[in-house]
């Protein structure tokens, strides 16, 4: 049997990882600057993270959730704690597309209604009701293909606005930081505006950080940089378990739960809530998200500096790179010739760092030396 070919591969083959460091069948040295899009927040094998999985493997790994699991109390608990939204409630699942799906589906029972707002550029995920919210016509199918679901241009507050007085939006989604769309941030003014229109109109607000969440930005959430705006939801996922599927819906406490609204078989298993818990645990003792603002604004303004670099656009470490050039052949360079992982994005002039979050400043250093020797 063949894999279903999908992915177009680099020929890089990774048996071993420490840090933001791998290490190839070969025996070569690679520098990571991208986390298998940002899901490594804490560094690869992280000595807590790696223990507290091994010690959970001897306890019990999976049960579903028909019993009590105190690990994903814990887990919630912490979450309230580290993000400031201890009022609001969990709900579990294994992926960004499954937390987007389940806030999709919160909004619609909340509100009675069907339709939805995103934005151009957008990248929601691949499953029915978040891939047809994804601005990316060839991964939408023909069954996915819906009238109340509306794309809207970036920024434009005229046209949520005249979308919202055409009735029927459950909710608006929205990322902290586009990812994909390669490192767009939301002004705060707009984002304010959409969430006071969204309540004007009862509909939900909804603030995808599967990818801006969890420290990256220097904040807890990207969203947070804006002062007074609070979401009716918030997906997460990535980052949040270090490598290990994990995902998750914080739920405003307006929302009323009920038996059988919500369901999950693998959502909340030991395992994931152990290495959940590890990941919060490694951002509060190290101050990730102190490190991560500190080598964020250190990473930004050299980039700046470097003949050939158009534009930086990115909070903490979670940055984009327009160049002069298309980014395909730097990025090439910069992975076969000075062994750096880093991404790509939906501009093709645009590379995405999304590095762990306690990369060194030696380790930037280097990769800035390996950019300018490209690039000049």
């Amino acid at each position: 049997m063949n894999l279903f070919d999908v992915y177009p591969l680099m020929n890089v083959t990774p048996v071993k990882a420490l840090g933001a460091k791998l290490w190839d069948d070969k025996g070569d040295e690679y520098l990571d600057l991208y986390g298998g899009h940002a899901v490594i927040s804490i560094g690869h094998s992280h000595p807590h993270f790696n223990n507290r999985l091994k010690e959970q493997l001897d306890l019990i790994t999976f049960y579903s959730n028909s019993v009590q699991i105190p690990l994903q109390k814990l887990l919630a608990n912490k979450l309230g704690e580290l993000s400031g939204y201890r009022e609001f409630n969990l709900f579990l699942c294994n992926s960004g597309a499954e937390a987007n799906e389940n806030a999709l589906k919160l909004a619609s029972f909340a509100t009675g209604k069907s339709g939805f707002i995103s934005f151009s550029g957008a990248f929601h995920g691949r499953t029915s009701g978040a891939v047809v919210l994804t601005d990316n016509v060839k991964i939408i199918a023909p069954s996915n293909q819906r009238e109340d679901a509306h794309i809207l241009p970036w920024g434009d507050l005229s046209a949520v606005k005249n979308q919202l007085q055409q009735g029927n939006i459950a909710g608006i989604i929205i990322e902290g930081i586009q990812g994909v769309g390669g490192i767009h941030i939301p002004e705060p003014e707009f984002l304010l505006s959409i969430s006071g229109l969204a309540k004007e109109n009862g509909a939900k607000l909804i603030l995808d950080e599967v990818q801006s969440g969890y420290g990256r930005t220097g904040k807890f959430f990207a969203h947070q940089w804006v002062e007074g705006l609070v979401p009716d939801l918030i997906t997460m996922a990535k980052g949040m378990g270090n490598g290990f599927p994990i995902g998750g819906v914080l739920i405003h406490p307006d929302f009323k739960a009920s038996y059988g609204l919500l369901g999950t078989t693998f959502g909340g298993n030991h395992l994931a809530c152990a290495a959940g818990l590890a990941v919060l645990e490694v951002l509060e003792r190290e101050n990730l998200m102190i490190h991560a603002a500190k080598m964020g604004e250190f990473l930004i303004q050299e980039l700046k500096n470097i003949p050939g670099v158009k534009e930086v656009r990115g909070k903490g470490l979670m940055i984009g790179i327009d160049l002069e050039r298309e980014a395909g052949p730097v990025r090439s360079e910069l992975v076969n010739k000075y062994k750096i992982f880093t991404g790509s994005s939906a501009g093709k002039h645009t590379i995405r760092l999304l590095p762990p979050l306690n990369i060194e400043m030696k380790e930037l250093s280097s990769f800035l030396d390996s950019l300018k020797k490209i690039l000049i």
